[in-house]
């Protein structure tokens, strides 16, 4: 269950871990669809004989981009809400890095540290978290992410 505190106590929270998601397992069959979706049929995705004989992987790894848009549905259960609004709009991601390739099989989870929450008009909150995706039994995430919404009314 997230985080839901009055837009007042927001500030009370920044710079503190807010949500950890629960984890959840990468699999071949989602890094499958997610090539068909965005072509993207390099082999180090979707040929696990090829990339465990041409690289430095024993098998697939996820799309760092798949990794990524893992993220709204992280934020949904991990992020700091601000009590009445209902509407969460994507604003943007700053400092965007992919530290650590997440192979098939993997389980990863997100956590989020309140920045900062700044009220834009009445009903209308800027708010962002820095994001870890982290992955399991790993002590380098596989990405980091400034991670900023809109929260409305």
């Amino acid at each position: 269950m997230p985080l839901r505190v009055p837009f007042e106590q927001a500030q009370d929270y920044i710079g503190k871990l807010v949500g950890v998601t629960k984890w959840f397992t990468v699999d071949q069959t989602r890094v499958n669809k997610f090539a068909e979706a965005t072509g993207d049929y390099q082999f180090l995705h979707i040929d696990k004989e090829r990339t465990t004989r041409e690289t430095c992987f024993d098998g697939t790894i996820a799309h760092g981009m798949l990794t990524m848009s893992l993220l709204p549905t992280f934020a949904t259960h991990g992020t700091l809400k601000i009590e009445g609004t209902s509407q969460y709009i994507i604003y943007g991601l700053d400092n965007v890095r992919f530290l650590n390739p997440v192979r098939i099989g993997s389980r990863i989870r997100g956590s989020f540290r309140l920045i900062s929450a700044d009220e834009r008009k009445a009903g209308e909150y800027l708010l962002r978290h820095s994001a870890t995706i982290e992955i399991e039994h790993q002590n380098k995430p596989a990405l980091i992410a400034d991670w900023i919404v809109l929260a409305l009314a």
